[in-house]
């Protein structure tokens, strides 16, 4: 029999929520310094308790006080305090938050006076409006201005023109109100392609590489030969087909490797020159510094022990502390016998500001520390690396997070999207985690370094016969790694190495 109707049950199960003060710390630690900055100035904006400025005056540190409520009548808020006191010393001593205690202001290499980034950005005119300025050059009708106007809106991060001629004929028509043809587009998009960068608005690599050919001002050598190889035989030309494209065109080794040099010096992606790496919004500055003070000898002639210096950038993150105006309005609020609800209400909203300054102060300093402790633990165990620039040990973030006691989602936290600076170079902190794998004898060495011996190992082949996976495999055994072809083709791919067809090459 079926059985209907609505039943009731019972469920006990464990929840782990997080407070208001957890999320806080969760979300600033996986900031990086510069959105931290940010984040900073908005909290100053919104919390007018909070204010930048280091204490004058040095307060004896009291023991922490703790906000006590009463029961809320109908008419009236909570009561601030019971006592109505706040330990301002408290406060005021314990709150303050001074970044030169984690290696901040004027110290590190990109430290100091930072007064320049509050200057406006230098203004770049994009590739769009170029190509814009270039059209109104040309001898064009309306109609013709039109079609330009489509096609360059219609140019991809790459600068090709992929889209159907057919649906800017359409757009036109139905948009402008003017017909035109497919012939017309065609021959507006020849003309802009003519333009600076040569060969935009292409349809494909090919019709791009035969613009740039045709527009050379010179005539090097190779030039008419490469033209005709791209327009007659792209296919063999695109698989590298040495043989056959030498038979095809009849022509020697020299006069191949001359057409295929030629080819060589042209941008198969003429549009990433308007998209180029903005320094502005794509600049890195460095969460930490990191280097390696070399042993010295004292007066005595004994050699002392060399050390490590780190720091945390924190260049541009101002101090912080609790407004001692604030205690002044406290102060004035107590005085006052008859406690008015508006009096109530202001020392209501006194104590929730100060309570959200402090989280904040707190979170930013459990921040600093966390990094600091983060990163002197990655220091201990890739000595080698931050000594010698190499070296680099095998390590996951479960090594970090067991040996500072935090949880490994923390730490995935901690290095996502923070870089330091070393003597080496600026790397990103999850460049110094991989897998390990197995040497002959028994020693485990780094996935990075395998993925490094199989770039030098590529890069140091026959470029006429380039090796094969399972030859790569060889030569690394022979070097002493144990590692299977599949995973020398993952790592080939991961370093964006071609297959060995397409890495061959005519010497």
């Amino acid at each position: 029999m079926i059985k209907t109707g609505q039943q009731m049950n019972q469920k006990q199960s464990q929840q782990q929520r997080l407070s208001p003060q957890q999320i806080q710390y969760i979300k600033l630690l996986q900031l990086p310094t510069i959105a931290l900055e940010q984040r900073i100035k908005e909290e100053l904006e919104e919390n007018p308790v909070l204010e930048e400025g280091k204490q004058e005056e040095s307060l004896e540190e009291l023991e922490n006080s703790e906000w006590e409520t009463e029961t809320k009548n109908d008419d009236e808020l909570d009561p601030v305090d019971q006592n109505e006191e706040i330990d301002w010393d408290e406060f005021m001593q314990n709150t303050e938050y001074d970044s030169e205690n984690y290696g901040g202001g004027g110290g590190g290499s990109y430290g100091g006076n930072d007064s320049w980034r509050d200057l406006p950005n230098p203004y770049h005119e994009s590739l769009l409006e170029e190509l814009e300025q270039q059209v109104s050059l040309l001898n064009l009708d309306e109609e013709q201005k039109l079609i330009a106007d489509q096609i360059l809106g219609s140019l991809d991060h790459d600068g090709y023109f992929r889209r159907e001629i057919e649906a800017v004929v359409d757009n036109i028509a139905f948009n402008q109100g003017t017909l035109t043809n497919e012939e017309e587009v065609e021959k507006v998009r020849k003309q802009i392609q003519r333009l600076d960068p040569p060969g935009i608005a292409s349809r494909d690599l090919r019709d791009c590489l035969l613009v740039q050919l045709e527009m050379m001002e010179d005539e090097p050598e190779g030039k008419e030969m490469a033209i005709k190889m791209l327009r007659n035989h792209w296919k063999l030309f695109e698989k590298k087909h040495f043989s056959k494209l030498k038979k095809k065109l009849d022509i020697d080794n020299d006069e191949l490797k001359a057409a295929f040099d030629c080819i060589k010096g042209l941008d198969p992606k003429p549009g990433a020159v308007g998209n180029a790496v903005d320094d502005t919004k794509n600049y890195i500055e460095p969460d930490f510094e990191v280097y390696y003070q070399p042993a010295e000898k004292d007066e005595e002639g004994q050699e002392k022990e060399g050390d490590f210096v780190i720091s945390l950038n924190n260049g541009n993150v101002p101090p912080l502390r609790i407004s001692p105006h604030y205690k002044e309005m406290w102060d004035d609020l107590k005085k006052k016998k008859k406690k008015s609800k508006q009096t109530k209400e202001t020392k209501s909203f006194i104590k929730n500001k100060i309570e959200s300054a402090q989280w904040f102060i707190d979170s930013i300093r459990q921040r600093q520390n966390t990094l600091m402790n983060t990163m002197k633990t990655i220091v201990a165990l890739q000595e080698d690396f931050f000594k010698h620039g190499e070296g680099l040990k095998p390590m996951i973030l479960k090594d970090i997070a067991e040996r500072v006691n935090l949880d490994i989602s923390t730490i995935s936290r901690v290095v996502n999207g923070k870089y330091v600076q070393t003597h080496f170079g600026v790397y990103e902190l999850k460049y110094f985690f991989s897998e390990g794998i197995e040497t002959d004898s028994g020693e485990e060495v780094s996935s990075r370094e395998v993925k490094n011996a199989v770039q030098d190992i590529v890069d140091n082949e026959n470029k006429k016969k380039p090796l094969s996976d399972q030859e790569i495999v060889k030569k690394l055994k022979d070097k002493g790694y144990k590692v299977a072809r599949r995973t020398v083709s993952k790592y080939r791919k991961k370093l964006n190495i071609p297959v060995a067809r397409l890495r061959k090459q005519i010497i």
